[in-house]
């Protein structure tokens, strides 16, 4: 992304038309940036997972999963603006702190007005807050979405093209289709690389014996190529 200001622009809605009108409202907008156009809320919960969405623009009335089931969810990093052609939800969508609710049809003049708050809010919170860690991620899991709390992940174990998860107070892991590689990518700094197969949780590293860490009762092994690196990450 050429603008490092650019806010990236999720559009979600069920009626194509509908959706396709506020991706071209998107698109003539010099300050933001679409990141995608999708018809249902599961869809856009994994695109959200998987990519730096800083702005949804996100239908109510969807099959299977609401709109306003999916704001309860998404990270609160991620604005909301609800596109609705229902007014009765108006009251609902701000307790979950959308930042507008537009009425269908949308005007592009209401549009830009929305947008233009949003970058107003993403602004603030950039200058206000310091970058936070990561604290949940979403992972596929058989025919389930998961999002999972980073904190509670001990260590994740790499299986060719699968990855188990273990987390705290779960006797099972999490079964996932996915690299080790492309789940390093999606996790916070606290999440170290010790071996070719294994990540570990280093706020959750107490015991360490010879060139092995254990954890849950399991010895994970620390190869050479990674252990200068996780030496110095403990000492800190």
């Amino acid at each position: 992304m050429s603008d490092p200001n650019a806010i990236r622009c999720l559009v979600v809605d069920d009626e194509p038309l509908a959706a396709a009108l506020i991706s071209s409202y998107v698109a003539r907008t010099p300050f933001l940036v679409p990141a995608g156009e999708v018809h249902s809320a599961e869809d856009a919960l994994e695109a959200i997972g998987t990519g730096d969405i800083d702005l949804v623009f996100l239908d109510i009335r969807m099959p299977r999963l609401t709109g306003m089931q999916l704001a309860r969810i998404i990270p609160s990093t991620t604005r909301v603006v609800f596109t609705t052609a229902y007014s009765d939800h108006a009251v609902e969508g701000f307790r979950v702190n959308a930042l507008d609710y537009l009425l269908k049809p949308v005007s592009y003049d209401e549009f830009l007005e929305a947008a233009m708050k949003a970058r107003a809010s993403l602004c603030a919170a950039a200058t206000e807050q310091p970058a936070q860690r990561r604290r949940h991620i979403l992972v596929k899991s058989e025919y389930r979405l998961l999002r999972l709390d980073t904190d509670k992940i001990v260590y994740i174990e790499g299986l060719k093209d699968y990855v188990k998860i273990y987390l705290e107070d779960e006797k099972n892991p999490v079964l996932s289709l996915m690299s080790i590689k492309s789940l390093e990518e999606e996790l916070p700094d606290n999440m170290i690389r010790v071996h070719r197969s294994f990540i570990v949780n280093i706020d959750k590293v107490r015991v360490i014996e010879k060139n092995c860490i254990i954890l849950c009762g399991q010895a994970i092994p620390v190869s050479e190529s990674y252990r200068a690196r996780f030496l110095d990450r403990l000492k800190q």
